[in-house]
């Protein structure tokens, strides 16, 4: 009989602390993990050796630039175990196979691309597609702009004719921006409303570069981004330059993990 209690009492207790282990956390913060890749048309790497290359970041999505068309990026997810691709049409200052792409983990939708105006070699443009991680949806832009002013190049165009026209409320934004971070171009970009994840990791880029990593005696210091839009109220946790000892292309791959809080202190659009 005392046996028969015991159970009952440890049955009772089992049922009451069940569903608090399996009720979901509504405001546990979504983790993303990305990247970006100016992969220099894929001139010096087969997309297999740069799928085994981010294998151990374990990211959910990626941005490439200067890539090749048809299916190379996804022979790149393939190897990553990510089966959704969007590719552009743009190929930039129409040179052949410089095409920005997504790859991404989880399914895409409303794949498009913009085309970008402004000084320098043309045309430019930054595609996006929107995908949803743990439920919510983020929209995610991979670019491939020039060097430029405050107010004359495709960072200004991007600036204040695409990104203000953006209605989801968790955007990310990478890619090969010919700028470094503190130019007139990439300020622009940061007063629309977006950070670097160099801010929050604390890294001093001054003494970094990510072009050129076969020839750094000509290095023209870190001019490849990730940056994320300030209403979302994320933070950068994790991140860097990929450093390769056999580099893969003239420009090094970026990565980071970005947390976004599932509640937004300010709701702009739909989600």
């Amino acid at each position: 009989m005392r046996a028969m209690k015991i159970l009952s009492l440890v049955v009772t207790f089992l049922c009451g602390v069940t569903p608090c282990l399996a009720a979901p956390v509504p405001n546990k913060p979504i983790t993303v993990r990305v990247a970006s890749y100016n992969v220099e048309y894929g001139k010096s790497a087969t997309p297999e050796q740069i799928g085994e290359m981010f294998k151990p970041y374990k990211l959910d999505i990626i941005g490439f630039d200067e890539a090749p068309d048809g299916d190379w990026t996804a022979r790149v997810g393939k190897v990553l175990g990510m089966q959704y691709s969007f590719v552009g049409k743009i190929s930039s200052a129409n040179h052949k196979n410089k095409y920005k792409t997504v790859l991404s983990r989880t399914p895409l939708e409303g794949g498009e691309e913009h085309k970008l105006t402004g000084r320098g070699w043309n045309p430019a443009s930054v595609v996006r597609a929107v995908t949803k991680i743990d439920g919510v949806s983020f929209a995610f832009y991979s670019l491939h702009i020039c060097k430029s002013g405050v107010n004359d190049g495709h960072a200004y165009s991007l600036a204040t004719k695409v990104l203000p026209q953006e209605a989801t409320n968790r955007v990310i934004v990478v890619g090969d921006y010919n700028n470094k971070i503190g130019d007139a171009a990439m300020k622009t970009v940061e007063a629309a409303g977006f950070r670097p994840t160099w801010y929050d990791l604390k890294i001093d880029i001054s003494k970094e570069f990510t072009y050129n990593a076969q020839n750094p005696k000509n290095n023209l210091g870190v001019i490849d981004h990730i940056l994320y839009n300030k209403l979302s109220g994320a933070q950068a946790t994790a991140g860097g330059i990929i450093e390769l000892k056999n580099p893969l292309s003239d420009h090094k791959p970026i990565w980071a993990e970005i947390l976004f809080p599932r509640k937004l202190k300010k709701v702009k659009g739909s989600e």
